[in-house]
């Protein structure tokens, strides 16, 4: 969307399924919780494996002021080896059954077309997808949907290999212009500019050089005209900066969340939601004074 001198232009709102957040109102970033049904992701593998176990944690979040959930059943950390369609399915989909009434919106991170074909039918409101909707049948499972939010999310090779010495000449402009490629392509398409938003990538074969580059400069993704997703929670970037194992890094991701708010992020995906939450309201009520 651009303005009469061709600068590209936020929308006001973000379609995701059943809902709309309204930007223009929105102080805070949106924020993502992080649901994983899977046995391996990097920080909370295993924790909420049976739907018992992850439908607690997400009535957890909600309780604590979550504004969407991001549902996973495969693990996409580095080095991670991919999953069948069927052991994907049968993670995810009865946790949608068991939310899709819960009031809140629900996001599927896949980037396989037919997980996000049943997920999308089952009651999911957005698509998060880590190759940005390069995998075979990708875009045509979303197009065959009027209305659920998409998330194209940066990243350079696949998750097997993407860590193996990450090169840009410059990551900054080249991270940008593959995320205008691929919304380029969907807007071509016919998908509204409301349904879109980009996720730079973080520690998607990035080193912590480039992760560091990407969050001072973060303000610059908004210049493509879409909401931004930071998505920094526990990643190894921290890791390194404090030494501290994915579980003791609950207060650098949130302090992360809050320097990703600075800079423009309209979203954020987050482990750690009650303590984001309140440090946003923090944020909100700072920068709402005066």
């Amino acid at each position: 969307m651009m303005d009469q001198q061709g600068v590209a232009k936020m929308p006001t709102t973000w379609r995701c399924g059943r809902f709309l957040f309204d930007l223009a109102k929105r102080k805070r970033p949106i924020v993502m919780g992080i649901l994983n049904a899977t046995p391996d992701s990097f920080s909370d593998g295993g924790k909420y494996k049976t739907v018992k176990d992850a439908l607690a944690q997400a009535e957890q979040m909600i309780s604590h002021g979550v504004d969407l959930i991001d549902i996973g059943g495969e693990s996409t950390r580095p080095g991670a080896e991919p999953v069948t369609l069927q052991e994907e399915l049968d993670r995810v989909l009865p946790v949608i059954e068991g939310l899709k009434d819960c009031g809140v919106p629900l996001s599927i991170d896949t980037y396989k077309a037919e997980t996000m074909r049943y997920a999308l039918n089952a009651g999911v409101d957005c698509v998060n997808d880590i190759w940005a909707l390069r995998q075979e049948g990708a875009i045509n499972a979303v197009l065959e949907n009027a209305n659920c939010g998409i998330v194209l999310m940066h990243m350079q090779r696949d998750p097997v290999t993407m860590q193996f010495n990450p090169e840009y000449r410059d990551v900054m402009a080249e991270v940008k212009q593959f995320l205008k490629e691929r919304a380029d392509l969907l807007i071509a398409q016919g998908v509204a500019y409301e349904r879109i938003a980009i996720d730079p990538g973080f520690g998607f074969g990035k080193s912590l050089e480039h992760n560091l580059n990407m969050l001072t400069n973060f303000h610059s993704f908004g210049e493509l005209g879409y909401p931004v997703l930071a998505g920094i929670s526990r990643k190894s970037m921290i890791g390194k900066i404090t030494g501290k194992d994915t579980n003791e890094r609950v207060a650098p991701s949130v302090a992360a969340a809050i320097m990703a708010a600075d800079r423009g992020a309209k979203i954020v995906r987050v482990h750690d939601v009650p303590e984001t939450v309140d440090a946003l309201k923090l944020w909100e009520a700072v920068n709402t004074e005066g």
